[in-house]
């Protein structure tokens, strides 16, 4: 029996959390959860974003259902105690290195992309994005020019094992697809990126049935817009990757519709919607709980190896979206619970 480590964390994390618990249930897999503070959440209870009961519970889990961390109100901490910190303690700590972000366009939501219709029809990539490395994990400081003025400093860097191994996952991913990968850098600026650049050639060599390529960010940026049904699968550094599959959400319509994993060497994950706590809608059943649904369906096909339940979820909420069900960030009026409603129904 699998055991659920469900932190919700802040702002709308706990609504879309339940909803997806809500559509697991229903699967009558068997799961056992256990819920624990993280966050604000955790901070206001335990003093610390990551309370050593927490992480305990995340470390003996099968896998973690994660909502979402972060409010305005502690923004003034220290940054070892800000709400976010927690997120970035978890993937350290369980070595959680390869984040996995799909990103396709469900058919009905073409009116709510950013894009044209037929471009936006065309999308169905996957971005991988390294997650403990690059300036997020830098050292990091403030101090003072010779001039006396106020600097700040955040140390970008990779090693080549840490860049190996998300290129294998780029790879082995691209080689179960559509076998083409792209490799997004900014390799004409930055030697952490011309390192990234020449280690991805290196492993290319054992993947030879995928294509390769190279891509600059900013290139990268523009051709998401221009043309996304030319990507299939995107690796990339934590920094560019956070910022591409951001951008990608618009481009299928709302971040609330997009989930990701964040998988260990074995496989063992955390999984979560990619978008923020949003503390501006929190408690009004405005959030769309898509993408923490679609996070769910992410957890039994990789982490509980449980691939046809996943394929019911995904079906389900691909269902009820061509049946018309949208939240008020699909221009529709559904609540959080309504949408929640209609994928179960859907089930």
């Amino acid at each position: 029996m699998a055991l659920i480590a469900v932190l919700a964390g802040d702002g709308i994390g706990p609504e879309v959390t339940t909803q997806a618990r809500r559509v697991l249930d229903a699967l009558d897999l068997g799961l056992t959860f256990e819920e624990a503070p993280v966050g604000g959440a955790a901070y206001m209870a335990a003093a610390h974003p990551l309370p050593p009961d927490t992480l305990a519970l995340a470390k003996r889990a099968d896998a973690i259902l994660f909502g979402a961390v972060g409010d305005p109100q502690f923004d003034g901490l220290e940054r070892d105690l800000r709400p976010e910190q927690a997120i970035l303690g978890l993937r350290k700590q369980l070595g959680l290195f390869a984040n996995l972000r799909p990103v396709r366009l469900f058919p009905g939501l073409e009116d709510a992309s950013a894009l044209k219709p037929e471009i936006a029809r065309a999308i169905d990539l996957l971005i991988v994005r390294e997650l403990t490395g690059d300036v997020y994990f830098g050292e990091k400081g403030r101090g003072r020019t010779h001039k006396g003025l106020r600097e700040g400093h955040d140390l970008m860097r990779y090693d080549e094992a840490e860049v190996a191994r998300v290129a294998r996952i780029g790879f082995q991913a691209a080689a179960r697809r559509r076998g083409k990968l792209l490799s997004v850098d900014k390799a004409n600026v930055l030697e952490t990126s011309a390192l990234w650049r020449e280690i991805v050639n290196e492993v290319a060599q054992d993947f030879r049935e995928v294509e390769l390529t190279h891509m600059y960010v900013d290139n990268a940026a523009m051709q998401l817009v221009r043309a996304p049904g030319q990507f299939d699968v995107i690796v990339t550094g934590n920094l560019f990757g956070d910022i591409l599959s951001d951008q990608a959400s618009m481009c299928v319509g709302s971040i609330g519709m997009l989930p990701s994993a964040a998988l260990d060497e074995d496989g063992k994950g955390l999984f979560e919607p990619i978008h923020g706590s949003a503390p501006d809608i929190a408690g009004q059943g405005k959030a769309n709980p898509c993408a923490a649904i679609l996070s769910a369906a992410m957890m039994l096909r990789h982490s509980l190896r449980l691939a046809a339940p996943a394929d019911r979820i995904e079906a389900a909420v691909a269902a009820a979206i061509a049946g018309g069900a949208r939240t008020t960030d699909l221009g529709g009026a559904l609540s959080t619970q309504g949408m929640g409603d209609a994928v179960l129904a859907a089930l």
